[in-house]
């Protein structure tokens, strides 16, 4: 054991070296730490004085470490080295010297005199942009490729042998701060230890710089840094973001630029000098045109005497007074001038005109500093952008106090509700569009009537979209995906607006399922716990896949002998559009909506013309654009060159339209949950209680009007007849309470959805009558006002009649017998249809259930159970039943492509 210990101590110091770290800034700090962490001993560390009373960060560990810290101001004067530092420098005795992002001109006795010389990091891929600004010209230039290098010290001109390299991709919107904090702070840092330990180990190599491809520019400053805006929108984009803060032309520092796809929001114009067009202020920000008319957006906005804004802001920016605090808020105030002193603990006092950066504050306090304002006001909406916009402690309190009092959240949405009392509450309705965040009317100013299944009277007008408002819809869908804050929102951000979704559903709960009842027929009760109670699970379900969304790494073999890493990636599609039904109107805008929205998409909603409200209740966000049916509307959502993926819950026969619609438009992305013919097969070894329990469930739960409802039910001979007599005594007490207002609690079956589908349900009723089979209970309207169906059941269906094929929807119990013991032709018969959406089996005997279940062929299957669905469970038929998933993580997918990406290194 000790020989062992004792070996792993050699092998661990051995080929370790000592080094002096000539550098600065939290980077540098990052170099010394795992430089140490590897067994290596630094020996000196030469840094910055302090700024403002502050040591550099690296300054700062190494002193907690009590490595020796030398804090220079210059190593030579008038091109000579200073005798003193470099004195200084030599008696630490080091091996190598380390620079990390050194700011400073070393002498080249300082470089050449450890007996490794001196390795250097340069944020850029040598021999291009040598020079001070590396990482800036990578973007102003438009490189493809950004990188760093390693290289052998030279005379300070860059041009040193290189020891390693490392690149990545540019994105079309990366900035100096994305490029760092992705790629080259975590990678450089790991290649500076590779590269030590590549000299101490006598590996390192010497690769001259070629002179091809090599350029030199120099530090930009204002006077040198004014942007062309008679240039490509590109172009411009990469003069702003590579300069990050240093101005651009007009009067103005310009931040957070973007590139803006084809569609432009709307805003108020604004004349710029010497752009090739008026830029537009937006609610996003300033777009700009470049001279091919293509267009950016900026973010932020920096005037000449520093003040900060958001460019959405530019024409208000001088409008806001200042508020007077009250004394609790002075109190508040006198607390956070505190922690501005914890932080600037340099600053012998803060005072009203204290700059907070100017007094020496970098990124990380700024966090700091929102992070302890929030725990001290729970609940506050402070965020880190607050902090660079009002820099100074006065601004800061006036911005706080803003925020604390609400005066800075956005307008107050207007609706216009359409009320009613019922069910001892007054409910709100929202009856208009909901397009780019505000309820409007339709384009051609028509509405249509929604009628109360219960009794037949109106609740109210909706809007009747048109062609129109699809295409203003899915235009704001698209700026939301590609310049909205949804389009960027960390992962774990947009899981917690769902969660926050689903928490105001639960508050608003008894409303929405009093909406339900009213508008769809649902039985209050059951609303309450399924339309509306599982729709809030859904979305808290899928709320927490939000930030669990990952690709996955591939070895691949071909191509050896170099060394490939490939990777997948998971993105969300774009504008999404939902079509939903009228049965289940909430729960299946969240089984669609809330995978579409965790996977980062963007939607359209179009909910069924004849069911609006709860839909329409939800939808109060920008990334949820609602369009209550048109004559046209689900056409054209399923035509728009725009959506990439649409999904569909309705009929086979619209869902066969729809896929080729999306099919002839741009091949869009489908998911289709369609028609069914569910079987239910029960055997005489079944519980009969259960069976007859469970088997009206199936067919009558939400009054037939259920997808996976068992459209027809095949009953063991031995059994047949008994069950047929305790399933007419059971419908003989469900009709005593059928007719029942669904707001009553004890009702247990509500009203058909709509006339024209009552209408249908008494003609498959007649159809099945003609063909012989035996109508024993119901098959008529209850004689009442309503749309309300008799519980109806035929035995002796035969396998070639009408209704053993098509699907009723609605409450009619379709039975057929067949032989004991004949469990391979019962599912011959069960599977002798077109559809497969699910399907049931009743036995004791496990062995039977589970080949029965295996050999039926549908999307789900129940056991000894029916209706039983899931949250996290997938859902989704087979056959003409359509295909693609709702619910569970594979409902995630539905809404997601996959990138493959391959890296050689």
């Amino acid at each position: 054991m000790l020989f062992l210990l004792s070996c792993l101590l050699q092998n661990y110091y051995q080929n370790k070296l000592r080094l002096a770290l000539i550098g600065q800034s939290l980077f540098g700090q990052e170099v010394y730490t795992n430089l140490r962490k590897q067994g290596h001993r630094v020996v000196g560390v030469f840094t910055v004085p302090d700024r403002d009373g502050k040591a550099d960060p690296l300054a700062v560990v190494a002193e907690k470490d009590g490595t020796p810290v030398f804090k220079f101001p210059r190593w030579r004067v008038k091109g000579k080295p200073i005798t003193e530092v470099v004195e200084a420098y030599k008696a630490v005795g080091a091996e190598l010297n380390v620079m990390p992002f050194c700011s400073q001109f070393i002498p080249m006795n300082v470089i050449d005199h450890p007996a490794h010389g001196s390795i250097i990091y340069h944020p850029s891929i040598l021999p291009l942009h040598r020079g001070a600004s590396a990482i800036n010209w990578t973007l102003i230039n438009g490189d493809k490729k950004a990188g760093f290098s390693i290289f052998w010290a030279d005379d300070g001109l860059d041009t040193g042998p290189i020891l390693l390299q490392r690149e990545c991709p540019v994105e079309p919107n990366d900035t100096v701060d994305s490029l760092y904090n992705r790629f080259l702070f975590p990678e450089g840092i790991k290649a500076m230890v590779e590269s030590v330990q590549l000299i101490a180990d006598g590996k390192a190599p010497r690769v001259p710089q070629t002179e091809e491809g090599a350029s030199y520019e120099g530090i930009q400053k204002k006077s040198n840094s004014k942007v062309n805006l008679a240039q490509p929108a590109e172009a411009i984009h990469n003069w702003i973001r590579g300069h990050d803060k240093v101005p651009g032309a007009w009067t103005v520092t310009l931040y957070g630029s973007s590139m803006l796809g084809e569609s432009v929001p709307a805003g108020q114009p604004l004349e710029i000098e010497g752009a090739s067009q008026p830029g537009v202020v937006t609610k996003n920000g300033l777009v700009l045109y470049g001279s091919d008319s293509k267009a950016l957006m900026v973010k932020n906005l920096q005037f000449e005497d520093g003040k900060m804004i958001p460019a959405a802001k530019y024409f208000y920016s001088g409008d806001t007074a200042r508020v007077e605090l009250t004394d609790d808020e002075r109190k508040i105030a006198e607390e956070i001038r505190g922690i501005w002193k914890g932080i600037l603990s340099n600053v012998a006092a803060i005072e009203e005109t204290t700059d907070f950066f100017k007094s020496g504050a970098a990124s990380m306090d700024v966090v700091r500093l929102v992070e302890e304002i929030k725990q001290r006001c729970v609940g506050l909406q402070l965020q880190n952008e607050d902090v660079y916009m009002a820099t100074t402690f006065q601004d800061f309190i006036q911005t706080f106090v803003r925020r604390l009092r609400g005066e800075d959240q956005e307008e107050e949405m207007v609706i216009d509700y359409a009320t009613k009392d019922v069910n001892n509450m007054t409910v709100k309705m929202p009856w208009q569009c909901f397009i780019n965040g505000k309820f409007e009317d339709a384009e051609n100013g028509k509405t249509a009537n929604t009628i109360n299944p219960a009794d037949g009277s109106v609740i109210c007008k909706v809007a009747y979209a048109s062609v129109g408002d699809v295409d203003r819809a899915v235009a704001a869908a698209k700026e939301a995906f590609e310049v909205g804050p949804w389009g960027r929102m960390n992962p774990r951000d947009r899981g917690t607006l769902l969660y926050k979704l689903a928490d105001l559903m639960e508050e608003h709960q008894e409303e929405l399922a009093t909406i339900e009842s009213i508008d769809s027929g649902a039985v209050y009760t059951l609303a309450l716990k399924t339309h509306v109670g599982m729709s809030i699970q859904t979305f808290r379900y899928f709320a927490g896949w939000c930030d669990k969304i990952q690709g996955k790494t591939i070895p691949i073999n071909q191509a050896r002998p170099n060394r490939n890493l490939t990777f997948t990636k998971k993105e969300p599609l774009g504008v999404c559009a939902i079509i939903i039904p009228w049965n289940y109107p909430l729960m299946m805008l969240a089984w669609k909506s809330a995978a579409c929205l965790a996977a980062g998409n963007t939607l359209v909603l179009k909910p069924a013309q004849v069911r609006t409200h709860t839909p329409a209740y939800i939808t109060t966000d920008s990334v949820v654009d609602f369009i209550p049916a048109g004559g046209m509307v689900g056409q054209r959502l399923s035509d728009h060159p725009d959506i990439r993926k649409l999904g569909f819950t309705g009929s086979t026969p619209i869902g066969k339209q729809i896929m080729k619609s999306c099919a002839l438009s741009n091949l869009k992305k489908v998911s289709l949950e369609l028609g069914g013919k569910s079987p239910l097969i029960i055997f005489s070894d079944c519980d009969m209680d259960k069976a007859v329990r469970m088997g009206m469930s199936s067919v009558f739960f939400n009054k037939g009007e259920n997808c996976i409802a068992a459209g027809r039910l095949f009953v063991e001979e031995s059994i047949h007849d008994e069950y047929i007599r305790r399933v007419v005594r059971s419908l003989k007490i469900l009709f005593l309470i059928i007719v029942g207002d669904p707001l009553d609690r004890s009702t247990d079956h509500g009203p058909q959805n709509h006339k024209a589908h009552m209408d249908k349900l008494v003609e498959y009723c007649e159809v099945g009558v003609k063909e012989g089979a035996t109508l024993v209970y119901g098959g008529k309207q209850v004689d009442r006002p309503g749309f309300f169906m008799e519980p109806t059941l035929f035995t002796d269906v035969e396998d070639h009649m009408f209704i053993a094929k098509e699907e009723s929807f609605g409450p009619i119990m379709v039975v057929s017998k067949f032989k004991d013991g004949d469990i391979d032709g019962v599912l011959n018969r069960a599977n002798d249809t077109e559809f497969g959406l699910a399907s049931g089996v009743f036995t004791r005997d496990i062995n039977k259930a589970m080949y029965v279940s295996e050999k039926l062929d549908a999307g789900t299957v129940f056991v000894n159970t029916y209706n039983k669905t899931d949250v996290a469970s997938p859902f989704g038929g087979f056959k003409q039943s359509g295909f693609g998933k709702d619910l569970g993580e594979d409902a995630l997918n539905e809404y997601l492509r996959t990138k493959a990406v391959t890296v050689e290194y």
